[in-house]
């Protein structure tokens, strides 16, 4: 009797280890297994633009990341268990890959949440602390974030609360220019870009037009007057959640594209992009090196005929995707380099779990009855 006690303590005990070990690696280390197999892009010193004369060279490249779409749940949509485990997902996700990575600086862009514009102040508030929880960083890293159409809704569903609410609580003006190192990076909220002379739209345009004119100053090409020039010209990179105007997103390929049925789909302008008009005047405003959206869901990269990069980056969250992924780039003033970087897919955690569920019950089943199992192996 006391033989066969120890061995069910010991059966026990080992199935409680399987079941322990299985869950420790699908929810914590496959994140580092996963994301450490990413690395920094390499900079090319044959892109480098020659006509912009570097006045430090010397300065560290500026290490950015880029996320989209987390659509963390509110209290409307979602089973509290869905929105407890996407939540856990992404925020592994991402302490995991500013562990591994070390970002200078890491850019949200558009739909940190799902329900904001719906939400009370009450609600709006528990949103801003759950996001600051989930994707906290270090001291030394900065985090700035986009405004989407779930965080304030739509172009004619924003309201001056609405609009005032986000941009105060998550430092999220309409339009600002960032400058790291001779770096700049514009963010723009895409739902200003309507043109229509708006509450939203009127300023925005101003303040663009404000920006245009100091990296203009700053390259030489316009009077400086009153307008601050920056410490260094490069050409900027421009961040909103909209994609800037295309069609569809039938000529968008990778593991992260939309799935070949939604890929034939027509865009709407201002719905699921920007409008033409828009793009070409954020285009001939700013005249970025490289755009950065989300809003789709799903990845695309775009090369514009003077050169110019798009990278629609998918939802950060498995809700929405089932292989999210994010960029890393690497800056200077005259050169760049981005890569992607591949989360764990849903259905690969869900298959270890079905497999390692599997072994441990047939473990289970051999170690209850181990004499039987020794009859049957030697039969």
């Amino acid at each position: 009797m006391v033989s066969f006690g120890g061995h069910k303590t010991n059966l026990i005990s080992w199935t409680l280890f399987g079941v322990l070990s299985l869950m420790v690696y699908c929810e914590f280390l496959i994140y580092y297994v996963v994301l450490f197999q990413c690395s920094w892009p390499e900079l090319n010193s044959a892109l480098e633009d020659k006509k912009i004369t570097v006045s430090n060279k010397d300065e560290e490249p500026v290490r950015a990341m880029f996320i989209a779409d987390t659509h963390l749940l509110g209290t409307r949509r979602g089973h509290w268990f869905d929105k407890l485990r996407r939540e856990w997902q992404m925020h592994r996700a991402f302490q995991s890959a500013v562990t591994l990575h070390k970002p200078d600086i890491v850019f949200v862009l558009g739909d940190v949440f799902d329900e904001g514009l719906w939400s009370s102040e009450t609600e709006f508030n528990n949103y801003v602390a759950r996001f600051r929880t989930l994707f906290s960083v270090p001291d030394n890293t900065e985090l700035h974030v986009v405004v989407g159409n779930h965080d304030i809704g739509f172009h004619y569903g924003i309201s001056p609360y609405l609009q005032e609410r986000f941009a105060t609580a998550m430092d999220a003006p309409s339009v600002q220019i960032l400058s790291r190192r001779g770096v700049h990076f514009v963010l723009v909220n895409s739902m200003a870009m309507e043109g229509d002379g708006c509450f939203l739209c009127r300023p925005a345009q101003i303040h663009l037009q404000q920006i245009s004119t100091r990296l203009k100053c700053t390259k030489g090409t316009a009077k400086c007057k009153k307008i601050q020039k920056l410490s260094q010209y490069s050409k900027p990179i421009l961040l909103q959640h909209f994609p800037m105007f295309r069609e569809s997103d039938i000529n968008c390929s990778g593991p992260d594209q939309a799935p070949e049925d939604e890929k034939k789909q027509k865009f709407r302008e201002r719905w699921e992009c920007l409008s033409r008009e828009s793009s070409d005047l954020l285009m001939e405003m700013l005249e970025p090196r490289l755009i950065t959206t989300g809003h789709t869901h799903h990845g695309c990269h775009r090369i514009y005929p003077d050169g110019t990069h798009e990278w629609t980056v998918p939802s950060f969250s498995w809700r929405n995707k089932n292989n999210p992924s994010f960029l890393l780039g690497v800056f200077t003033a005259n050169n760049y380099a981005v890569g992607k970087c591949y989360m764990p897919a849903e259905s690969t955690v869900i298959y270890l779990y079905l497999l390692g569920g599997a072994c441990i019950t047939l473990g289970l089943t051999v170690g209850s009855n181990p004499r039987r199992w020794k009859r049957v192996k030697n039969s």
